[in-house]
């Protein structure tokens, strides 16, 4: 879909052959399209297709090389993201960005609080936002330090900023990537009501699924280019995919070996109290992918930090292969744990050292003599663990200029290193496109056809059904549920996570949105 046409109603936003070049890096190339008023408009591609540098473009945030913005019939050139919410155009990034120390209520407002004789009108702030929190159906409270937030509640935060500028087109990235069941389906709920409302919402999503339910309109891009823009009805999420990758898709998962009979338990967990956890009891076999589903704040990373040593264990008993002496995330690495931790950029690279410090990190001791890092054997390794991963990096390319699978594959790579009998993802796949999916499932089982054995967390019911060998529910700090074999069903998960029977009406509710 390119510029309006005569007879069709000018579109609010059209973005006219927009290119965007990085140094030798081209991130568009030519993209023409046309965002309708009153609609749900998806962008889908791999990372670093050129969604992302596309709404950043619409935003203000980035400026294009080439090609033009006209909004409503009027051509635009923004220098910054304030320009763009003066136009009407805000963006809620997958990155958050809100102040910690402020209250809920005020972050929301930043900038545009209500005032009285030059001050904060606190009485008029609490009253704003206690309408806006009844329109969007957050039930949040506005007096909260954002910063003692939960991701998905943070993230709640940014969407309610961009509502408080009545801006007419939102750009959502990634908006639900946090948020567990229920909270996509207020979003959901919101997302439709703005469209229903006559302002337009972009919506950037790995979620194919999520994208076919909300959208109007789908346009797919790849290697910076436009594929199609096209309506939803007349997509797939085969079709969807064939498009961002350039050819049919074949199976998503890998087909699942099953661990011998004979397989002894890598772990072993008894009664484990942990903060957000209150008695988890459970094996995991070598050769096993054991996956954790559950809603957010279930306890599923609570109990994962506190197997490797990242959480005080206040009760029970964690042993590895007859190991149980690790009080710190050092010494279960060096008893052979690996994590994959559940936010990369905040606790698992260094996003401003070279992707060759990230991926060796653990294996320094081993690669140092008398004190001195061995810089040729450290160069073989990373070379070796990285072509294995499939990351596209070089190793002396800082790791925050990557895209979000490249940075996950740098994560294995370092667990790699340390040739690990127990492997911790909690969720591996968050944030990355399909073909980094894809990588990341070979990966897993993988390891698991090695003999390591595999805890998978994901918020994903597909992910978990089509990894795991065995199912365990959490909730509310406990393992209620356990599901093998022909019992490893959405509607047994959620029923479990909910603690109801009424799942088969929740049942719809697949991929990244229930557990």
């Amino acid at each position: 879909m390119g510029p309006a046409t005569a007879g069709e109603p000018v579109p609010l936003l059209d973005c006219r052959a927009i290119g965007r070049t990085y140094g030798s890096t081209v991130a568009l190339d030519g993209v023409s399209v046309a965002f309708r008023r009153g609609s749900v408009h998806a962008l889908v591609g791999e990372n670093g297709a050129g969604k992302s540098t596309l709404g950043k473009i619409i935003t203000g945030v980035t400026a294009p090389d080439r090609g033009n913005l006209v909004l409503r019939g009027t051509p635009v050139s923004f220098r910054s993201p304030r320009q763009a919410l003066e136009g009407g155009i805000a963006l809620v990034a997958q990155e958050l960005a809100l102040v910690p120390r402020l209250t809920v209520e005020q972050n929301v407002f930043l900038g545009v609080e209500p005032k009285r004789a030059g001050f904060v009108d606190r009485k008029a702030l609490a009253a704003r936002y206690r309408t806006l929190a009844a329109e969007s159906g957050f039930d949040l409270p506005g007096d909260t330090i954002a910063g003692r937030l939960p991701i998905a509640r943070q993230q709640q935060v940014e969407i309610m900023r961009a509502l408080a500028r009545d801006a007419e087109l939102l750009v959502l990235d990634e908006p639900t990537a946090a948020l567990s069941g229920a909270e996509v389906d207020k979003l959901h709920a919101v997302i439709r009501a703005l469209a229903a409302a006559g302002k337009t919402v972009v919506l950037v999503s790995h979620f194919l699924g999520e994208v076919l339910a909300l959208a109007d309109t789908v346009t797919i891009l790849r290697d910076g280019r436009l594929v199609r823009t096209a309506p939803a009805a007349d997509e797939t999420e085969a079709t969807l995919i064939a498009g961002m990758l350039g050819r049919s898709a074949t199976a998503t998962y890998p087909e699942q070996q099953l661990p011998a009979e004979s397989a002894a338990p890598v772990l072993t967990v008894r009664d484990l109290v942990a903060p957000g956890v209150a008695g988890m009891s459970f094996e995991v076999r070598a050769g096993e992918i054991v996956g954790f589903a559950g809603l957010v704040g279930a306890g599923r990373s609570e109990m994962a930090r506190a197997i490797y040593g990242a959480a005080p264990v206040q009760g029970g008993s964690v042993v590895l292969q007859g190991a149980d002496a690790w009080r710190d995330p050092r010494g279960a690495i060096a008893r052979g744990i690996a994590m994959i931790p559940e936010s990369r950029k905040t606790e698992g690279l260094m996003l401003g050292r070279p992707v060759r410090e990230n991926v060796s990190l653990t294996a320094v001791p081993a690669l140092s003599r008398l004190g001195f890092l061995r810089r040729g054997e450290e160069r073989q390794v990373v070379d070796g663990a990285l072509e294995r991963t499939t990351a596209t990096a070089r190793p002396e390319q800082p790791a925050g200029s990557l895209s979000g699978g490249n940075q996950q594959k740098l994560l294995f790579a370092r667990a790699l290193l340390t040739k690990p009998r127990l492997i911790i993802a909690d969720e591996p796949t968050r944030g990355v496109d399909i073909g980094a999916k894809a990588a990341v499932y070979r990966l897993l089982t993988d390891l698991a056809a090695e003999g390591a054995g595999v805890i998978l967390i994901s918020s994903e019911l597909e992910e978990v059904l089509g990894l795991a060998h065995r199912i365990l529910v959490v909730r509310e700090g406990r393992i209620v549920r356990e599901l093998a074999g022909a019992a490893r069903t959405e509607d047994a998960i959620l029923a479990a996570a909910f603690g109801t029977d009424a799942a088969a009406v929740l049942g719809g509710h697949a991929g990244g949105a229930a557990a």
